[in-house]
Order: C-alpha cells, then structure tokens, then sequence
C-alpha cells in the first residue's frame, strides 16, 4: 500500500469514528481499512474520550485487534441491535451499493450490517466505482460440500469463477470453515436480481452484493475528506 492510500484510508475511517458516541454498540468491521477505525476507538477508550463502548466484530482477525487494544466486546445473542457499524467496502457505486468480502469476511459483516442502525463504509477513492463489477470480482462464500456445482453455476451466469487461495498454496477458509469463490461477472446490469439468483442455490451461504445496506459513504482521497451523498461523486 502506497503512503498516500494508507494516509486517505486513516483519515476516513477516524471521520467516521467521530459518529461514534459513549454508550453505543458498535460493529467492528474488518480489513485494512476498518483497522484504523478500530485503533481509534481503542485510544479514545484509553483517554477517556469516550466510554461504555461495545464492540461487536465481524471477524475473528478483528476480535483479536480490539481485544488487544482493550474494547470491551459483545455479541449479537446480548446485543441483537446495533448502533452503528464502521466497516470498508471492496466497491462502491453511485447508490451505495457494494461489493464487500476481499478480505473473506462477508458473512459476518452482512450479519452485523443487517443489525446495524447505521452502516458507515470507509474507503479511498479507488473504491468508488460507476457500476459493480467494474473493479472487483464478487466473493461467494459456499459450503465445502457441493463447491463445485456452485462454480458450474456461477459459470452459468457468466462469470469467470476461481476458488480462492489462502497462504502458501493452501485452500482459503473463512470463519465459518467455508470457501470462497470469486466469480468475476464484469460490470453487472442488475446486481438485484444476480442476488437473488444466488440466493436460490443452497451451497451459496452468502455472496458480497450489499444492497441497499450502507446509509453513508465516507471517502478520502486528494480532495481531502468528504461524506458522500447518494449519486454524489
């Protein structure tokens, strides 16, 4: 990651920190990105700016970090509800639709996006895009179990589909001990009805198509900070 990047990703996610108050339950998300959030949250803990603060993460990566930094944590069986979330996004078009789960992570960031009051998405301007699938291949988390026709089908629907690799030559697991298939569909005409096509199948647990499940945008690049409105740009 180049310096700026870094630098635009931190100054996006500590924007968003600032929409965090004392006493709320707040959705961790994960990645790199998001990790800045995370840091800042923990040193405002720390100094007392802000209190009572529970954290809900969306990856066992993300529970360790926070635990480090000493935010108390909960879970969605205490906590059904949450007050906001901060968390990145892989793409980002114009009506805050995305696609998430680069980083293998999307099925829990979709369950506590779901239970989020607010979804914040941090990201530099490299993610914005004019049509999904412009940029990014859309992660499919599938069961072990039956991966395969998974992948025919996805095929099926015009994708080029590989079952991602992890470190050194091995599988990629998730949390959930599931798999990962990227399936590139190039930029997608209706990202609701591939959805919907996906959630047909039954060894497809979750896809990274989050529709309609960001309420803001946060971006950093050149321009400096901006909280995009939708179709903003």
């Amino acid at each position: 990651m180049s310096e700026d990047a870094a630098t635009y990703k931190r100054r996006a996610a500590e924007r968003a920190v600032d929409l965090v108050a004392s006493g709320m339950v707040v959705g961790l998300g994960s990645g790199s990105t998001t990790l800045y959030a995370v840091h800042r949250i923990g040193d405002l803990l720390r100094t007392g700016e802000l209190t009572d603060i529970l954290g809900v993460p969306t990856s066992e990566a993300t529970a360790a970090e926070a635990r480090r930094l000493r935010i108390p944590l909960t879970t969605l069986e205490e906590h059904p509800s949450i007050d906001v979330t901060i968390d990145g996004a892989d793409e980002v078009a114009p009506n805050f639709d995305l696609i998430k789960g680069g980083g293998g992570a999307l099925l829990r960031e979709k369950i506590v996006a779901q239970a989020s009051g607010r979804e914040i998405i941090v990201v530099d301007e490299s993610k914005l895009s004019p049509r999904l699938g412009t940029k990014w291949a859309v992660p499919v988390e599938v069961i072990p179990f039956g991966w395969i026709q998974e992948k025919e089908f996805l095929a099926s629907l015009g994708a080029d589909v590989r079952l991602r690799d992890g470190d050194g030559g091995t599988l990629f697991v998730t949390d959930q001990g599931n798999w990962i298939l990227d399936a590139n569909f190039g930029p997608i005409d209706d990202p609701a009805t591939l959805a919907a096509r996906m959630a047909e199948r039954a060894a497809i647990v979750e896809h990274g198509l989050f529709l309609g499940l960001a309420t803001d945008v946060i971006v950093a690049g050149p321009r400096g900070v901006r909280e995009l409105g939708r179709s903003d740009r």
